[in-house]
């Protein structure tokens, strides 16, 4: 399929890793996961993605479970896979590597090692040669919480206009900039936002869908949302928006990873630990967590 033809628009949940007690990746939980998530209204999966532990985990962990979500996802679901690591060559390699296991696109989020020197040229050129050599389009991926660099606007703006580069996820949350980018780049490239906190602001300034942690667990009421505001009803959107906040927040700003596999494990999902250096919930923050959960409708 051409690149420009490629839809972003809609739901793509950041897929967690599960793991067995020895810190092997537990792919048949993974396949479980993955099949519940089949049921929800959804129109992807990231497969490698900060949710995902894919620091953690190694190339052929991470190419075995974009073959596996490959398989068990449906035809038309998109399956993104991560493939940015910290030089050009490394992810100009491991690109080819996920379009040979079956990914449709490939999410690059920016080099951050040496984030002194990541200035806009650094990052064009890295993001050009990777899109050069590429089998399959790229998604621009900025996530300054974790990196510690935020691609700017403006070079956003100049990748854009590069064939094989269709979209952008923005974790940075500036709504401002988010608009900006919006109305500097073609009307083909597609902005997704990178949290649900933001999804309904983003939508609000041109963004196309959200790569975010919360669709794992509450796929459904964030897909109502998506249809309202479509529909214009902004009123109706904001109402199922704003009780889903705090939960978003648990399971990112103060839980993390291991909140939001917490929360998958209370809502019949695989979660299980992360895998270190990171920790599990502590059984206070999972109490804490549940109680979340509980006001916001999403358990019983």
């Amino acid at each position: 399929m051409p690149p420009s033809l490629f839809s972003l628009s809609g739901l793509f949940p950041p897929v967690p890793t599960p793991f067995k007690d020895n810190g092997d990746v537990a792919f048949d939980q993974l396949q479980g996961n993955l099949e519940k998530l089949n049921q929800q209204p959804l129109s992807g999966y990231v497969m490698g993605g900060s949710n995902g532990e894919f620091t953690s985990l190694t190339n052929d962990e991470k190419l075995e479970a974009v073959r596996l979500a490959r398989q068990v996802a449906p035809k038309d679901r998109l399956i993104i896979a991560g493939s940015g690591l910290e030089s050009t060559r490394a992810t100009v390699a491991l690109t080819k590597q996920m379009a040979e296991a079956g990914a449709d696109v490939a999410i690059v989020v920016t080099p951050g090692y040496f984030k002194a020197r990541m200035t806009a040229a650094a990052l064009e050129a890295h993001y050009r040669e990777v899109a050069e050599a590429a089998a399959l389009p790229i998604m621009l991926y900025s996530v300054p919480a974790n990196t510690g660099v935020d691609l700017p606007a403006a070079a956003v703006a100049k990748l854009a206009a590069h064939p094989n580069i269709i979209g952008l996820k923005d974790s940075g949350g500036d709504i401002t900039k988010i608009g900006q980018m919006v109305n500097d780049t073609p009307r083909d490239f597609q902005i997704l936002a990178g949290s649900a906190g933001f999804l309904l602001p983003a939508l609000a300034v041109g963004a196309v869908g959200g790569v975010v942690a919360l669709a794992n667990i509450a796929a459904t009421p964030l897909h109502q949302m998506m249809t309202k505001f479509q529909q214009g009803d902004l009123a109706g959107a904001r109402a199922i928006h704003l009780p889903l906040i705090e939960v978003n927040t648990a399971i990112t700003a103060r839980f993390g990873v291991a909140g939001l596999k917490a929360a998958m494990d209370m809502l019949g999902y695989s979660g299980g630990a992360p895998r270190l250096p990171l920790l599990p919930l502590g059984e206070d923050e999972r109490a804490t967590l549940r109680g979340i959960l509980q006001k916001a409708k999403l358990l019983a």
